[in-house]
């Protein structure tokens, strides 16, 4: 069974997956809870530019462990490099059920639900829609790697349209009494407004390392890994300023940017979400057929196309959705281990990445610190379904680790 993808992605698709992935419809939304956090226009806009400079650390040791280990499979593989090989099938196990399968559905029902809200339909037309939207995004990545990242690239450039519109227009009707304006009264001011905003921007920067997840099938990762997770937080980080001057001033246009952002979401998590598991079925960790890859368009078909139906009956059973949605704190625990394998990694003789992150030590702690902001903050919204989730991952998988573990002893021995 050939188990091999090709290298076919380059610079300006990896920059669109890691963009096309972290930018959607709910910065808005999130411009209004960072405010509400801030007390202000002035707090809220610096909130956005700080929030976004302290992930600029996150993205230079991902580069330097994704030009380390350039394999298809993302936290995964960094996890399991530094020889934690319990952990790194743990989160890889979580990820798949409790994060892959009801990511596609509930951003596929968010694009539909936009749809309705702009051409009226049933509740039951919007699962349908929300399920064809899966089904042709599923035919587009399986059928091709090149295509599918030139899809992903315009689809991002199409989304990113009407943010630039926003920010075109708005910032003739921007009044600068509203910026300067006093904090609200009652809220935290100075410092404390401050790191409130701050630690609300975090969800608005999650999701800049989706290109790490197809690592393996990047040309010249040396150079181009760095300049896409580097060139996205950038891009990011002034797209998210200039919104948030501008939609502190104006009404904003959810409706309109909503769907667009989304289906272009949609479409970049089918993209990578499915090498986790293919890596790992690479490595007899996981289903024998998830690292399937197509004769003829090399890409991993099977698991592409299993998340995705497993995403399209999800999408009718929103109540399972809303429950997996308590992994949420296991899953966000896998980001701050991932940065904690780098000093596991400075440790190993034999690594030797072909990019270095500047400073790794300082760039790791403060990376550490930047992911636990999200650890607490979930903790704090669900504090034992979270607990419960990460008992359930542990109890169900370790048993499926031993399965896999013993079956590949016995072939080997």
């Amino acid at each position: 069974m050939d188990t091999k993808l090709q290298k076919k992605i380059g610079l300006g698709t990896a920059i669109a997956l890691s963009v096309g992935t972290t930018v959607g419809a709910g910065i808005f939304t999130s411009i209004s809870e960072v405010a509400a956090a801030s007390g202000c226009a002035l707090i809220t806009i610096l909130a956005f530019l700080i929030g976004g400079l302290i992930m600029i650390p996150q993205n230079l040791v991902m580069a330097e462990m994704a030009t380390a280990y350039p394999e298809d499979g993302g936290h995964y593989v960094y996890i399991k490099h530094a020889g934690w090989k319990k952990l790194a099938f743990l989160c890889g196990w979580t990820t798949f059920w409790g994060n892959d399968t009801t990511a596609i559905a509930v951003v596929a029902l968010a694009g539909a639900q936009y749809i309705a809200y702009l051409v009226p339909m049933s509740a039951i037309a919007i699962k349908l829609l929300a399920v064809a939207s899966i089904l042709v995004f599923m035919t587009i990545h399986v059928v091709s790697v090149e295509g599918g990242g030139k899809f992903q690239t315009i689809m991002t450039a199409v989304k990113l349209l009407p943010f630039v519109l926003l920010i075109g227009v708005g910032a003739f009707y921007m009044r600068g009494d509203y910026i300067s304006t006093p904090a609200v009264a009652g809220v935290p001011v100075g410092l404390a407004a401050l790191l409130a905003g701050i630690s609300a921007t975090s969800w608005s920067y999650d999701g800049m390392g989706a290109c790490c997840y197809m690592t393996g099938e990047i040309k010249d990762p040396k150079k181009t890994m760095p300049r896409a997770l580097i060139g996205s937080v950038l891009f990011i980080i002034v797209l998210y300023a200039l919104l948030s001057v501008v939609i502190t001033g104006i009404m904003p246009f959810e409706a309109l940017a909503g769907t667009i952002v989304t289906m272009a979401a949609c479409s970049g998590t089918i993209m990578f979400q499915p090498r986790l598991e293919y890596q790992m079925a690479v490595d007899g960790l996981f289903f024998k057929s998830f690292g399937k890859v197509h004769p003829k368009y090399h890409t991993p078909y099977f698991s592409i196309m299993i998340q995705c139906l497993i995403a399209c009956i999800f999408v009718f059973l929103g109540s399972i959705s809303d429950l997996l949605g308590y992994f949420t704190l296991v899953l966000l625990l896998k980001n701050t281990l991932t940065f904690v394998t780098m000093f596991a990694h400075h440790k190993n003789p034999n690594y030797d990445p072909l990019w270095r992150c500047p400073a790794w030590m300082f760039m790791t702690l403060i990376s550490i610190g930047s992911s636990m902001i999200l650890v607490v903050s979930t903790f704090l919204w669900a504090p034992i379904p979270g607990l419960v989730a990460g008992g359930i991952a542990v109890a169900t998988g370790m048993p499926a680790y031993y399965m896999w573990t013993r079956k590949n002893q016995s072939k080997s021995a």
